[in-house]
Formats: structure tokens, C-alpha cells, sequence
């Protein structure tokens, strides 16, 4: 793996631990907006990362940090037993919808499409 590669999948897993770090206290905040938002971020970070490699490594790097921070942050039990940031509903449908939604961008996120400079049809002809 060359020196560029790894810096753009380090970058990657940043923004993923960031999105998931700022999901997780965004999610409880607002009642039905929150977990839209904060799944939205976490789309944008993998289907971002996808489109800036042109490879799947690309979106599921930052999935993978997504995933790693949400079950730190979330999992991480108080002696109440409750979850830290937030209980009920709004908490597990981010934990869940995050995991299916990622796993959606690292598997349908084309490979070696035309990203930044890089040549290619946009429109997805076959050179």
C-alpha cells in the first residue's frame, strides 16, 4: 500500500470515528430529527469516502471507525445499566440503521469509478 493511500484511509477512519463520536450526541438531542441526522452524516462519511478513492476500502474504512466509536460510545454502560448518551428507541435505531447503512455503502459503492483526478466517463459508459 503506498504512502498516499494509507494517509487518504487514515483521514477516512478520522472523519468516521468524528461522524460516529458527533452522531451519538446528536441522536438523543433532537427526537426524530436527531437519528435522520445523524445517519445522514454517517452516509455522507462513507458514500464521501467511496466516491474520493473510487474503491470500496474507501467507504468501508470509515464505516468500520463509525462502528468502533458508536459501540464505545453507546455500549458503554453506567451501573443503571442504561446506555450512556440517551435510552430507548432513538439509540437503537441509530446503532442498527447506522451498522445496515453502512454496510450498504462499503457493498454497493462502485469500484473504480472516476474520482478526483482520475480519468473517466461520469455518466458510466465504458471507455
Amino acid at each position: 500500500m503506498n504512502t498516499a493511500r494509507l494517509a487518504a484511509h487514515t483521514g477516512l477512519a478520522v472523519l468516521g470515528a468524528a461522524a460516529g463520536a458527533a452522531g451519538t450526541l446528536v441522536h438523543a438531542a433532537w427526537a426524530p430529527g436527531g437519528v435522520l441526522l445523524a445517519l445522514a452524516g454517517t452516509a455522507a462519511v462513507c458514500v464521501g469516502g467511496a466516491l474520493a478513492t473510487g474503491t470500496r476500502a474507501g467507504a468501508a474504512v470509515p464505516a468500520v471507525a463509525w462502528t468502533l466509536s458508536v459501540l464505545v460510545l453507546l455500549l458503554w454502560a453506567r451501573p443503571e445499566g442504561d446506555f450512556l448518551f440517551g435510552t430507548g428507541v432513538s439509540s437503537y435505531a441509530y446503532l442498527y440503521g447506522g451498522m445496515i447503512l453502512a454496510v450498504i455503502c462499503a457493498t454497493v459503492a462502485p469500484p473504480g469509478r472516476a474520482g478526483f483526478g482520475r480519468p473517466g466517463d461520469l455518466a458510466g459508459r465504458p471507455q
